[in-house]
């Protein structure tokens, strides 16, 4: 009964966790890497045809997005999570798959001008319309026995719509272990979805840190804070610009506004509109309306049970269409605009902050998580200035952030989670953090709670039969291998740059006699010879 660590080890994002139990080979999330991630991740040490099943945490790009991509190297098991988060990845990967196409389509038309070497998308919308019917969904709290091997349970963590830790029972021989793996544990007091719920025992958890050394800064209420960030960009006849993830946090923005027009809380602009210009997020919003009772806390709750719609109301614009998009910049009434991606690094958002940064009277609005090395973080740390689409763009809105609404909990949020279990496990693995974050919650767990935890680097496996260490990894800095790459496409640009310039003074010469020639071409045969052994 071995644990592998492949993704997400000292890093935030491309969370994967190799578990063999018996003949069974289990993945526990199969997410894509976002951002700048310092650290190479080890190689599964199996193919994916041998891997029976995924248990997915929720549906974040992060924890699913990798799922096509191994569908379209050989797995064919089943992917098991909740029933929500089946209905979000239903969208999701479609969405990324999309991206993926889109960005090599942009790519190889450059390459095509350049004469260079096309490449191919990440994966296609074939390969996540094929995984996505290997989906099977079971309801929190459910004890799901997948065979003599393997029984397990989702439980709330109220992170996402769906989002759960997995609690799984795997036997080998006469030997039974209990391990958790925590996914993203959630913020508390969050619109829409419940706060965290909580595991009591369990031989080993998986843990998440990406907070653990940090706690949300709350002086306002986010009701509060946003009215006011609203209130004033308006009054400067701007336009409130909100990077937002089209999953999770554009649902619970629509939830807070909806609040705010209620009340009436907004004096002088009656009726201002709000755009979501996400065709994810419009459908994600429709997910959400369809697992209300499961997944909703007790306030939203009564909220339906009124016939009142918590995340809709007087001046709602869905935008769809890429002229729905357009038109939002072409129309000069101020108003707020929410649109993906959450981090800035694609989608529509980049088009919108491209017409509004410049503009010292509209604010561009920060409401979550924002990785080192994406365009969000930029701005959030100051940059005076930044390129979208290869345009150099003033910063001169004002960057404002709304501290603590978070979707992951914070340092005592997670310590909180941690000391529910009754039982002192007998070994956390802690993952999912920087290299700052997991390295100081190690130590506070290690330390000043007298746990046994450490977080180990990609490719680490642990006996969990045994309790020990079968290998510890010393991690690989990606930026070496990354600067190599850059320096072979570099000389393979220059090399295929000169081979064009190459065949122009060939074909200048053609028909004519000339021994220099003559001469260079051997010399370009034995080079080409020597290259090909």
């Amino acid at each position: 009964m071995r644990l592998t660590f492949i993704g997400a080890d000292h890093e935030v994002t491309g969370s994967c966790h190799f578990l063999e139990v018996g003949d069974c080979r289990v993945l526990i999330d199969c997410g894509m890497e976002q951002g700048n991630n310092p650290y190479i991740n080890a190689e599964l040490p199996v193919s994916y045809s041998q891997i029976d099943y995924v248990f997915l945490t929720h549906a974040h790009i992060d924890h699913a997005g990798m799922l096509p991509w191994i569908y379209a190297r050989g797995f064919k098991g089943q992917v098991i999570t909740t029933y929500a988060t089946r209905d979000l990845c239903d969208i999701m990967l479609r969405d990324s798959a999309h991206i993926q196409e889109m960005e090599a389509e942009w790519k190889n038309r450059k390459a095509r001008r350049a004469g260079r070497t096309e490449v191919e998308a990440l994966y296609t919308m074939e390969d996540a319309q094929q995984v996505l019917r290997h989906f099977e969904g079971v309801a929190y709290g459910q004890m799901f026995r997948l065979n003599d091997n393997l029984t397990l349970r989702f439980t709330d963590v109220g992170h996402l719509l769906g989002s759960a830790s997995i609690e799984i029972w795997a036997t080998e021989g006469d030997e039974t272990r209990k391990i958790v793996f925590s996914g993203d544990i959630g913020n508390k007091n969050k619109p829409l979805i419940r706060d965290p719920q909580y595991i009591t025992e369990a031989d080993y958890v998986v843990m998440e840190s990406t907070y653990g050394n940090r706690y949300h800064k709350r002086t306002t209420s986010y009701i509060e804070s946003l009215t006011r960030i609203i209130q004033e960009t308006l009054d400067r006849s701007g336009n409130v610009v909100i990077p937002a993830f089209a999953v999770g946090r554009t649902q619970e923005l629509l939830y807070m506004i909806r609040h705010i027009k209620e009340q009436k809380l907004i004096h002088g602009h009656d009726g201002f509109l709000v755009y979501v210009d996400s065709p994810l997020a419009v459908e994600a919003t429709q997910v959400f309306k369809e697992n209300l009772m499961e997944c909703y806390d007790e306030e939203t709750k009564a909220l339906v049970e009124q016939g009142i719609n918590p995340i809709d109301f007087p001046g709602l614009r869905l935008s769809i269409t890429s002229d729905d998009s357009k038109n939002i910049n072409f129309d000069t009434t101020p108003k707020v605009i929410i649109s993906a991606a959450g981090m800035c690094d694609a989608g529509r958002i980049r088009h919108h902050l491209k017409h509004n940064l410049w503009r010292p009277e509209c604010s561009v609005v920060f409401a979550g998580y924002q990785a080192e090395g994406t365009l969000g973080r930029l701005l959030q740390d100051g940059a005076p200035a930044v390129k979208i689409f290869g345009e150099e763009i003033d910063v001169r809105a004002h960057i404002e952030t709304i501290d603590g609404i978070s979707g992951h909990a914070d340092r005592d949020g997670l310590l909180t989670w941690i000391l529910a279990f009754e039982k002192r496990p007998e070994h956390i693995f802690v993952v999912h953090g920087n290299e700052e974050s997991c390295t100081s919650f190690t130590d506070t767990l290690a330390n000043q709670l007298k746990l046994d935890a450490d977080a180990p680097y990609s490719g680490s496996q642990f006996d969990l039969i045994r309790n020990c260490w079968i290998c510890r990894t010393e991690p690989v800095l990606a930026e070496k291998e990354k600067e190599t790459e850059r320096k072979a496409a570099g000389a393979y640009t220059r090399l295929a740059d000169a081979g064009s310039r190459l065949m122009e003074v060939i074909s200048h010469n053609q028909g004519g006699a000339n021994k220099d020639l003559a001469r260079f071409t051997e010399q370009i045969l034995a080079l080409c010879e020597k290259w090909d052994r």
